[in-house]
Order: C-alpha cells, then structure tokens, then sequence
C-alpha cells in the first residue's frame, strides 16, 4: 500500500505540481532557453512572469539586450488565436544605437535563405503594435498594422507624421501610399512606386520605380521627383511644374561594396543669388554596415554677382558616418559672390561623435572673409571671422568667436570694430555666450573722431548689455561746435526673452561738453538721462529728461512699439534769464523779465519720417541793450511739424505782442499774426495779419501778408508825427511839425520792386523851419540857390503829396509837390514846390546822419520850378 500512495503522490507532482512550478519560474527559465538560439552576446530579459489564460498568452514585459544596450522593449503583448495567430503588442520601443553592437554570426545550416523560402514559412497571422518608437526618430512614431500568408503581406503603418500602405506578393513590392510630414507648415510629401525584390534579401531591390510630389520650402511651389533603377544602376530626378532642366539629377551605381554618385548636378534659382553645382560621393564597403562604411565626396557651389562669378567646394572624407562614433573630416574652400558682396572661405574641420548627436570640429587656420558693399556708399573693407578651435554640437556653439570689421563710407567717414567672445554651448535662449566689443573712426561731417567699447553678454534666454561707452571728441556742424558728447549706461540693458514673462529693461545717460556757435553764444554742459521698460527692443516705453545747467530739465517720456516711436516733452515754466548764456556777448543784451514754457508731441516712422505737434509760451519778456530796450513781449506759437513742413498756428495763429520797444524811436502795443505752412505752396500759403504798431505818435498798420505774393501788402501810416520823427532823428539843419498819413504797397517777391507806387500826404497843416546857419551857408556857397532857400526858411505847408518807389537794389525815389506859404522877413508868398529826390535807403541806413545828406541835397537840388505869390500872381523872381 505504502508504494501505491508514493505512486500516487508522484503522478500528482508531474501532472499538476511541476507545470505550475515552470509556469512560475518562467522569468528564469525561459531566457535561458532562449539564449541558446540567439546570437552569441545577447540575451532576454523578462521583467514580469507571463499570464496564461483560457484565450490568450500574456507577456506583461520583455527586453532584448545586446550586452548593456537595450535594443528593444516591448510591453503588453497578448498571443491569440481567434481564427488565425494574432500577436497585439502594446508597445515596442527600438534604439537603432544598439544594431550596431550586433555581433556578427554565420548563417545556421539549413536556414532558409531566399525570400520565397522566408514567405513560405509565415503562419496565416495577424500582427498589430499600438506604438513602435524607433529612437532617436520619435517623431515619426505610429501604429502598426500586418497581414500575414504565404502569398501576400500587407502592411499599414499609421502615426502623426508619417503613413504608410503596401504590399509584398512573391517578389513585387507595391507602394501605394506613403505620406511624411518633413517641413513644420508645409504640406506632407507623397510617393508612389513599385519595385522588384532580390531573390536573396539582403541587398536593394533589383529594379524600381518611384514617384514622389511635394513642395519645397520658399521654393517653386509643387516639384516632382522621380527614381528609377535597373539592376545596379539608377537615377534621381527632381523637376519644377513647367521648367524643363532639372533640380537635380543624381546618377548612381551600386556594387558589391562601393556605392557612387557620379557627375551629379544641381541648381536653385528661386532666390535672390541664383546657384547651381555638382555633387560626386562614394560608399566603400557600404554592405558591412556604417561602422565599416568608408564614405568620401565633393559638392560645389557656383554664384554670380556684380562682382563676376564664384566657386566654393566642400569635399568631405574618406571618413565614417556612424550611430557609435563617426570620424568624417571636411574642409570647404573657395569664395562666393552675391551682388558686389565677395566671401572667402577655408574652414577646414572635422565632424565626430554619434550621429543622433554629431560635433563639428574647425580646425586650425579656419577662416571666413568678405570685402565689398552692401549698400551703394559703405564699402566693406574686410570682415574676418577666425574660427579655429570653434565646435557645433545639437547643444550650441562651443569656443572663442570673434568678428573684425573694417569699413568706410564716401561721406561719413571710415571706421574700424572688433567683437570677441567665448560661448559655452550656446544656442539662441540656450547656453551662454559672452563677448566685449570696441572700435574707433573719423565722422567727416562734423570732423570727428568717435570710438565705442563695452560687454555684454547672452545667457539662456536673457541677453545683457553690461558697459557702454560711445561718443565723440567734439561735434562741428556749422556755427556749432559741441564738446565731447558721450552717451554711457547708467544701468545695464536686459532683455529677458522668456515667453510668459518677457521683460526690456535698462537706463542710459548722453552727456556733452560745452556747446559753442560763432557768434559767442554758449550752451552749459548738457545731460539727457533716460530709463527703458517695456516687452522687448520693438516694444518699450521710455522716460527722462535733459536739462543744460539751468536751462531745464526738459521730461520726456513716450513709446516704442517697433514699427513707430511716439513721445511727448514738456518744458515747464522758467525764468528767461537762464537763457542768457545763449546771448552772445557782443550783442550786449542783458535778459532780465519773462517766463517760458512749451510742451511737445511728436512721432517718427520709417515710412511717414518725424512728426511733432504742440505749443511754445513766452509771457511778459524783458530785454535791455545799451541803446534799446524791449518790454512786455508775450510770443505763442502753436506748431505742427509733418513731411518736412511746418504748419504755424493750428487751433489758432502765432501770436506776437509787444507792449514797448524803446529806441531813437519808442513803438508801442507790436501785434502780428502768423498762420499757415513753410516752406508755403500756393495750396498751402502763409499769412502775416494783424500787424500793427503804434509810433511816431501815429499808428503802422498791415492787414494782410500772403506768401506765395500775389498782391502787394499794403503798409499803411496814419497820423505820423514829424516832429517826433525829426525828434528822434536830431537834425540841427531843420525842424518840421504836422502828421502823416500814407500807403507803402510792400513786395517781399517781386523781381524789381519793394515798394512800388507808394505815397505820403499830409491830413492837416504841417511846418517846415530851415536852421538860420544852415541856409545862410547855402546861401554863401551857392548864389543862385539863395534866394530859392530864402522862401523855405519858414513855410507852413497846407498840401504836400508824395510818391514813392524803392526797388529791390535799395534805390529809393521820391517825387514830391508840396504847396505852402513861405513867411520871410514880414512877407507871405505862396510856394509850389517840385523835386526828385533819389538815394540808396541800404547806405542810407547806414550812416543815420540825416542832417548832412539833406544839406548837401538842398545844396545840389535847391531848385525851384515854379514860385507864386500871394493872389496867384506870378512872382518875377527866379531860380
């Protein structure tokens, strides 16, 4: 009995208990089972022990390893057999790092070798992945759907940036459908072909043809692109809709081990520099895998520019291009040309590392030159960029990057700036890149020399400008001479580009020296300081103001926005005295009352140029000089400033209002009125109105002024008073009393005239008393004028007209006929008295010595046509 239980229990430990210990332990086992069919130096891995159910076979995880390297990882695989093998995974991940650690192995005897054999062994069966990654390409990650018998494979591969549709009967593969997203915005680039599969897989298809539309990036729109091959030989074709030479034009041959493009050709007319090439490349064992793959070529470039044609090679290799470690050194040399732009080039270096993160090396004796121009009047002397010891990675430039510009200008002058910095990994708002800049040149204009220097530097996404320092030794421009003029920061310029929280911050100062002008006015030391706060360079808002010792400050503040500046300036209200530097000495004018004030709006783009709008304010302005003095001036000129015009008076005209000029002769109560554009046009005039002066104990007056002119301006006098005139003038040779009236028509444009047809009269009686001495000295030079002097040594004039006519050479003529009563020694005589008087006004103002001229004229001009007595009866005396 007892064997019959030992029986018993040994039957139960194989029939249930063993199976349910392997199940367990499949995590250990199975692996090592494995291994024995795998090649030597791989191995799998389960993480989790499969589930068997009544329908399916779980594997929860498994990883297949090439010694440390993980070349696959497949996760939620479930094995089914509804009406054939399915296998569903949901995911497998694939590092195309790793196949390059395969080990090689021979062929296993008896392992099928054509491609009919391998179809002939495929289950009817379905396999499906949810996801399959294949690193380091995860954009182009998807679903994947095959069927499987042995006459036909279908396979459907299906993800956000690439599909694919095909099928494999016998040996025809047939390419229905393929679609790839190459370009972010552009759309997806489509193909189509069929092709002819070796009987042995394990080289390219026997022959092919492949069809391809798509559209190429800032290019001509739709290109077409065709393959074809035959055996070992084949080309590539790339033609533009309706342009007859190709693109490109790649022919090829493959052999056992050596791939080669031969005598390839291109060209890209779509851009501004027009360029074409050929291209030549070579394979050297490319069967053995890119680690083995010796590969070397030649691509050049032509261009052509106004200044003739240019030629640059880059020829590359023999080297390798490897998933591991690649090792491919190249050099580009020769010059390019676009427009009157020439570049130099010999950039010799190195490319390495893995492929899925290559380094570019340039190696010593790097260099990169340009001369020529980039715009009509700055020629580029020379540009120098020395790159050795420079390195490229995906993570950013690497190493000491320099820059030297020498250029000149035909007018401005020439000038000389250096850049030099180190970057560490650095890509735009990633890395670090720090750098220092200096230079120096002639401004010719203003004949002087400036110089610039400061640091900066750019980390992560925030650039810093830490120093600077620019200015000039002096500034002339024509009577103006300004003193060292420098602008410096007084806080560092930042810029945070951060996309969430951009921010543009920073303060600056401009300072210069004394301003001078030839005429001896000065302008103290003057300071603008301004602070900077906004987004970005193309949108901040600004705020400062300047000030020139007490002159100021002037607040200005405003915005950026990129396209247009836009600010305002207020100049609140300050004593005139603090003007008086700007009085030059000679003048001897002494400010000594007044109030000014102004405020500005202005705007300036790039396409509508400077604008400015707003009002100036002189209130109650009192100046002395040591022979005149003015008092009460009140001045408003409201302006507007636009495409190189000025519109004076908006709202209302420019005012001028003088309460009293004291001279030789005081005025009081000045107005006049200013209101239109200048430069004027005939759509756009300019009015003087409202001119008007009290003097003389009369008034001047003016209605209108136009300018263009095209009727004269009409000057009148009213009620002038000779004996203030003759009082202000001090003649001692005569005295005369009595008013004035008149019109002056007034030309400011005419070709001959100033005044022309002007006229003078008397309203009432008026006197004209000649000095005892004076016409006694006439009569004792000049007999015959004598007794013609002797009527006009008292006369009361009743009637007096006057004509007058100045042209624009400052010849003055006056025709007079004056009518009065003569009162000599107790006798009345009724005089008509008729002359011409002509002289030069321009000399005449001049020498302001009014009692010697007119002695000398009635010297040589005391000739009288005409002499009747009292009654109207002719007198018998004559000249």
């Amino acid at each position: 009995m007892k064997g019959r239980y030992k029986a018993a229990i040994a039957l139960l430990v194989i029939f249930f208990i063993l199976p349910l210990a392997l199940l367990l332990t499949l995590t250990r086992w199975v692996p090592t089972l494995a291994g024995i069919w795998l090649p030597a130096g791989t191995r799998i891995a389960l993480d989790d022990s499969p589930r068997l159910t009544r329908s399916a076979i779980k594997i929860p995880s498994l990883r297949y390893l090439v010694g440390d390297c993980e070349l696959a990882r497949l996760s939620g695989a479930e094995i089914t057999h509804p009406s054939r093998w399915q296998l569903h995974i949901a995911s497998l991940d694939v590092d195309s790092v790793c196949l390059s650690k395969l080990p090689e192995s021979e062929a296993t005897p008896g392992a099928p070798r054509t491609l009919a054999e391998w179809q002939s062994m495929l289950p009817n069966s379905w396999l499906s992945i949810d996801r399959l990654t294949l690193s380091p390409w995860q954009q182009w990650q998807g679903k994947l759907s095959v069927a499987l018998t042995p006459a036909v494979q279908d396979i459907t591969y299906q993800g956000e940036a690439v599909s694919l549709r095909a099928r494999l009967k016998g040996q025809t593969l047939t390419v229905s459908e393929f679609e790839a997203k190459m370009v972010e915005g552009q759309p997806p680039v489509k193909l189509v072909g069929d092709f002819t599969l070796p009987l042995v897989p394990d080289g390219l298809p026997v022959s092919g043809h492949l069809y391809s539309s798509f559209e190429v990036p800032q290019g001509p729109g739709l290109v077409d692109a065709e393959l074809l091959w035959e055996k070992n030989r084949g080309q590539l074709i790339v033609t533009a809709s309706g342009d007859p030479d190709p693109l490109l034009d790649l022919p090829w041959e493959i052999t056992g081990h050596l791939a080669t493009i031969s005598d390839g050709r291109w060209r890209w007319p779509y851009q501004e520099q027009p360029l074409s090439g050929r291209v030549a490349l070579k394979a050297e064992q490319w069967q053995q895998g890119p680690d083995t793959m010796q590969i070397s070529g030649r691509l050049n470039v032509l261009t052509q520019g106004d200044a003739g044609k240019g030629n640059a090679v880059l020829t590359f290799g023999p080297g390798k291009l490897s998933m591991n470690n690649s090792a491919m050194p190249m050099q580009l040399t020769g010059e390019a040309k676009q427009g009157d732009l020439i570049f130099y080039a010999k950039l010799p270096a190195a490319l390495s590392g893995p492929l899925s993160s290559p380094q570019l090396a340039f190696e010593p004796g790097a260099l990169l030159r340009s001369r020529g121009r980039v715009i009509d009047s700055l020629n580029i002397d020379e540009i120098r960029w020395p790159l050795a010891g420079v390195r490229v990675t995906q993570q950013g430039v690497d190493g000491r990057l320099q820059a030297i510009l020498r250029a000149h200008e035909q007018e401005m002058g020439d000038f000389t700036l250096h850049l030099d910095g180190q970057a560490d990994n650095f890509l735009p708002d990633n890395g670090t890149w720090q750098w220092r800049y200096w230079g120096d040149g002639n401004f010719t204009p203003m004949q002087a020399r400036w110089d610039v220097a400061g640091t900066g530097m750019w980390h992560d996404s925030a650039i810093v400008l830490k120093t600077l320092s620019t200015g000039f030794d002096k500034l002339e421009y024509g009577t103006m001479r300004v003193s060292q003029p420098r602008l410096t920061l007084d806080e560092p310029i930042e810029w945070q580009r951060d996309e969430q929280h951009p921010k543009f911050t920073g303060a600056l100062s401009f300072d210069a020296g004394q301003t001078t002008f030839t005429g001896g006015s000065v302008l103290p030391p003057s300071t603008l300081k301004f602070s900077v706060t906004g987004r970005d360079p193309t949108y901040f808002l600004f705020k400062g103001d300047l000030h020139a010792d007490r002159i100021g400050p002037i607040r200005l503040h405003g915005r950026w926005d990129g396209e247009r500046l836009r600010g305002e300036a207020w100049w609140p209200k300050q004593s005139l005295t603090v003007f008086q530097p700007l009085v030059p000495p000679e003048m001897k004018m002494t400010l000594r009352e007044g109030e000014l004030y102004a405020q500005v709006a202005f705007s300036a783009a790039a396409g509508q140029g400077f604008e400015a709008g707003g009002h100036g304010v002189l209130k109650g302005g009192s100046a002395w000089m040591p022979d005149n003095e003015i008092n009460g001036v009140d001045f408003v000129l409201p302006f507007r400033f636009s495409e190189g015009t000025w519109q004076l008076g908006t709202r209302r005209p420019v005012s001028l209002r003088i309460a009293e000029i004291v001279n030789q002769v005081t005025a009081k109560n000045l107005t006049a009125d200013l209101q239109g554009s200048y430069p004027w046009s005939e759509e756009n005039p300019l009015l003087l109105s409202n001119v008007s002066v009290d003097i003389l104990g009369g008034q001047l007056t003016m209605q209108q002024l136009r300018m263009p002119q095209h009727d004269a301006a009409l000057l009148r006098l009213q009620n002038i008073s000779t004996s203030e005139l003759i009082s202000a003038v001090n003649p001692k040779q005569f005295a005369m009393s009595g008013p004035v009236n008149g019109a002056l028509p007034l030309w400011l444009n005419n070709e001959k005239w100033i005044i022309k047809d002007g006229w003078l009269t008397n309203p009432s009686a008026m006197t004209l008393r000649i000095d005892k001495d004076t016409a006694d000295a006439v009569v004792k030079d000049n007999i015959a004028a004598g007794a013609a002097i002797n009527w006009l040594r008292y006369m009361e004039i009743s009637r007096s007209w006057t004509r007058i006519n100045l042209d624009n050479l400052g010849l003055l003529t006056l025709t007079a006929t004056i009518t009065g009563i003569s009162h000599v020694e107790g006798k009345s005589n009724t005089v008509h008295l008729n002359y011409t008087h002509e002289e030069n006004v321009f000399d005449l103002w001049r020498s302001l010595r009014f009692g010697d001229n007119l002695q000398a004229w009635l010297e040589q001009n005391a000739a009288l046509p005409a002499l009747r007595c009292a009654g109207g009866k002719e007198c018998k005396e004559q000249q």
